[in-house]
């Protein structure tokens, strides 16, 4: 057994799968001789089946007849996204409130690529109300989202990108208001800039990359806020343009 102690973050991470074999081998010998952290182990994977028989259904629901509206009728159901973060966050309540930098760092950046995920295929499609505020009051915008999320927020400008800014819309996060800026190409792509309050200011900035169902999603953490841009468009077009926005957040 390694000499690193066993948090309660890794035994989350364990339970999920989501521990690289050799530390997941370490944990399964340390679950042998720790009987209370086995008996943790064991009530979180049984409360994870009881949110799957509560919720897996959605996965299959169908979408509602009166969504069905210009571009969503091209997208899939958004359901599973929906479904894929009420587990997540229901599942999170036991264990994930913890002091651990690293896990909180990991942890925080893996809910917020799925969140930013989500809130793209909701908002993406619409045609009529895509945002609550349009790039034509881009300064009451800026100044309206900075005071419901209690910083100064900035607005990358990614026309030589090849996006305009279309506008933006304040959502809930995870533990308070979050911001979405969203941008179009001269072919309708578009992609969405999802900003929260990040709660470890220690956190390195470093781009991370997930794929949620064919959104990708390169997120980072700088300073005090989360940034993840969102987009179903390839990697590299997206790291183009994510490189972009942080060069404009810290010139």
């Amino acid at each position: 057994m390694s000499a690193a102690p066993v948090t309660e973050a890794e035994l989350q991470a364990y339970v999920d799968d989501a521990l690289p074999p050799d530390r997941a081998a370490e944990i399964d010998e340390y679950l042998t001789q720790n009987e209370a952290a086995a008996q943790r182990v064991a009530a979180y994977r049984a409360q994870n089946g009881e949110l799957h028989n509560a919720y897996d259904e959605l996965l299959v629901e169908m979408l509602p007849e009166r969504l069905r509206i210009g571009r969503m009728t091209r997208r899939r159901s958004w359901y599973p996204y929906a479904a894929a973060a009420l587990l997540m966050l229901a599942s999170g309540t036991a264990g994930w409130h913890l002091h651990e930098r690293f896990a909180i760092t990991r942890i925080q950046s893996t809910q917020i690529a799925r969140v930013a995920a989500i809130a793209h295929v909701v908002y993406s499609p619409e045609v009529r109300h895509p945002v609550e505020v349009g790039a034509d009051q881009e300064e009451h915008l800026v100044r309206w989202l900075s005071k419901r999320l209690g910083t100064n927020l900035k607005i990358p400008h990614l026309v030589p990108q090849g996006y305009a800014l279309v506008g933006g819309r304040l959502l809930p996060g995870e533990r308070g208001p979050a911001a979405q800026f969203m941008y179009q190409d001269a072919k309708g792509q578009r992609l969405t800039l999802y900003v929260r309050l990040s709660n470890d200011v220690r956190a390195p900035t470093a781009f991370r990359f997930a794929q949620e169902n064919g959104v990708g999603v390169f997120y980072w953490l700088d300073g005090r806020l989360g940034y993840a841009l969102s987009g179903e468009t390839d990697r590299g077009e997206l790291l183009r343009v994510a490189d972009a926005v942080y060069q404009q957040l810290n010139p």
